[in-house]
């Protein structure tokens, strides 16, 4: 009987504890001790500790830390172009009529962005947002301004490179641009109608956007972060803050963004930037011909073997391509080690290229399949020049 009762009290006991266990760890399993330590374990509230430099601690999906890596860089830009003088200025008729104001033009200002890539004070911007400028104003985030001068220009690539002169400049770190796939995260950075700097998030929409009339050498990235009036010469970056893109241009049927915005790849804007800086300009190869884009339909209708490619429509007289041997009808499928399968890709290869290097043309003629060697020629002055 006593065995009986011992065991009666026992599987109360064990039913109390395991009751009371129940209850503590539902409602205040704080006081639980951690594995291995004996120890009581932290707070729920407390687990995601403030950073040591005492900043409020920032939400695992949030990107204010890559917000605040990339905006000290950014810069506000006011281009002037100054009031010129009426040459019948000084007609009484004119003044007569319109006045002492109306007799002279009016000074024009314009509003971009652009993006400190250097501490010596380089920065990339649009060349549509300095173009035909006598003075240029630059403003940072923390409230400094200075007078930048152009170093130079590439209006084929809509890009300019600027240089100020201020101590203990913040530079934005370069990114990847070719490792972007469709679909990350980027953040668009700049002073969009003159609101002040402004961030504003999206993904990248599309990779490799050409043929959109903005510039004779295009290969954009597409987000729809987005870009306003005022963004152009800003930065996009990543979700880590690099630099990945130079704002350039949106689609948009208001003025104001609808979700299709175009950056130029940090690393065409890079090149770009090291050539105007160490040559004072940019030089691109050059060829000599007139492509257009090979269509099924135009390889049936000349009987070719093969449906893509640029089209040879002409060869300049003495021009790199007619000295190698390139001629009206050949189909160019591939620059050097390179396959090209139209217009846009054939410019970009052959301008890749340095002048008076040698290379090798892959061509179909015909039935014929052969290789041309061409010495590169230099891309005339008068062919830079950005489409509008």
């Amino acid at each position: 009987m006593s065995l009986r009762r011992t065991w009666l009290v026992f599987s109360q006991a064990v039913t109390v504890a395991l009751g009371v266990l129940f209850v503590v760890v539902t409602l205040k399993p704080e006081w639980m001790p951690r594995p291995g330590t004996g120890l009581p374990g932290p707070t729920i509230l407390q687990a995601a500790a403030p950073a040591a430099s005492g900043a409020a601690a920032v939400h695992a999906t949030g990107y204010s830390a890559a917000a605040r890596r990339a905006t000290p860089a950014v810069v506000s830009i006011v281009a002037t172009k100054m009031a010129r003088r009426n040459p019948h200025a000084d007609d009484p008729r004119l003044r007569f009529f319109f006045g002492e104001d109306g007799a002279r033009q009016q000074a024009q200002t314009g509003l971009g962005s652009g993006v400190i890539v250097s501490p010596e004070g380089y920065l990339l911007t649009n060349n549509h947002v300095i173009e035909g400028a006598d003075e240029i104003e630059v403003q940072l985030a923390d409230g400094r301004q200075a007078r930048a001068r152009v170093i130079g220009a590439d209006p084929e690539t809509d890009l300019a490179v600027l240089k100020v002169d201020l101590d203990r400049l913040p530079i934005v770190a370069f990114g990847d641009a070719p490792s972007l796939q469709v679909g990350d995260v980027v953040l668009a950075i700049g002073n969009p109608f003159n609101v002040g700097q402004t961030v504003t998030a999206g993904i990248v929409s599309a990779l490799g956007r050409n043929q959109l009339g903005l510039s004779t050498f295009e290969n954009f990235i597409q987000t729809d972060a987005a870009i306003n009036p005022g963004n152009s010469g800003g930065a996009l970056v990543d979700s880590a803050g690099n630099l990945v893109g130079i704002n350039t241009a949106i689609f948009s049927r208001s003025g104001g963004s609808l979700g299709i915005g175009f950056a130029i790849p940090v690393d065409i804007a890079r090149q770009v930037m090291e050539s105007i800086v160490r040559e004072g300009r940019v030089t691109r190869g050059w060829i000599g011909v007139e492509p257009r884009d090979l269509t099924p339909e135009i390889a049936q209708s000349i009987g070719l073997p093969l449906s893509s490619g640029v089209l040879i429509t002409g060869v300049l007289q003495d021009g790199p391509a007619s000295r190698g041997g390139l001629k009206p009808g050949d189909v160019v499928v591939r620059i050097g080690g390179e396959a090209v399968g139209n217009t846009t890709e054939l410019m970009s290869a052959v301008a890749a290229l340095k002048p008076r290097s040698e290379a090798v043309i892959g061509v179909q003629r015909g039935e014929r399949t052969l290789d041309v060697k061409l010495t590169i020629g230099e891309r005339p002055a008068a062919l830079r020049r950005t489409p509008r």
